[in-house]
């Protein structure tokens, strides 16, 4: 299968680009900063394009038979919009050339009435603190995504990691649709769960939470790094751009 794969660039990204090689797809990793991308193997195409620009993204889809998307910024106070606007042309050129198959990552912070992650101080202080504070635009542009993406008539699927962190390869995660009552997704079986999306249309049109049981990262630890990140990942956008 060819498949674009944004934000390729990032953690996720090449992992799920190194895992979409392994399984013998035919990959075009796409990124602003294609001269750093790490991975090169048969099968691989590395194209620099920024997804604020239609142009880029268009030639990008065309001729793809799915497209995955693992867009991210870091947190910030800066207004957010590289996941709806990103997304949104991404979509957009999907239409244009009659690419169906979506599958891009959210998180399950979009929805924390869904149902429990964690113990007390996890609920009544961690989350609040990254939701309404440290990730708040970051968070409403992923609201914002989401409701394109359910409103595109794509054949789409959103995934919805929690706590993302390192493994050295694919657990026996689990997913379910809109929840499950898992803390921590590793970045690995984030990325083998998206793969997965395109030979099975079992969570076609559907939010698909998905978490790691069998690892677990210190949830402090965690939390405090990403607080305290001030540099953005190798395939960020810078926030607050507009379109």
């Amino acid at each position: 299968m060819k498949i674009a794969v944004f934000g390729a660039n990032g953690p996720t990204g090449r992992i799920l680009t190194a895992q979409a090689l392994d399984a013998g797809h035919v990959v075009t990793a796409v990124t602003r900063r294609p001269h750093e991308f790490p991975i090169s193997a048969p099968g691989l195409s590395v194209v620099g394009a920024d997804v604020y620009n239609f142009e880029d993204v268009s030639a990008v889809v065309e001729g793809s038979d799915a497209v995955l998307s693992t867009l991210g910024v870091p947190y910030s106070r800066q207004p957010i919009t590289v996941y709806s606007v990103g997304t949104g042309n991404i979509i957009r050129a999907m239409g244009n050339h009659g690419v169906r198959r979506l599958v891009c990552v959210s998180s399950s912070a979009t929805d924390t009435t869904a149902g429990p992650h964690g113990g007390f101080l996890f609920e009544k202080l961690l989350q609040p603190l990254v939701t309404k504070l440290l990730g708040k635009t970051l968070y409403e542009d992923m609201r914002r995504m989401e409701s394109a993406v359910a409103a595109s008539g794509l054949d789409w699927t959103i995934m919805r990691p929690s706590g993302l962190f390192e493994t050295d390869s694919v657990t026996e995660y689990k997913m379910a649709v809109d929840y499950i009552n898992g803390t921590f997704t590793s970045r690995a079986d984030l990325a083998d769960s998206m793969l997965r999306q395109l030979t099975s249309d079992e969570f076609v049109r559907k939010n698909v939470a998905v978490a790691t049981f069998s690892q677990k990262p210190n949830l402090i630890q965690l939390l405090l790094r990403e607080a305290s990140s001030k540099k953005a990942a190798p395939d960020s956008v810078p926030v607050g751009k507009l379109s």
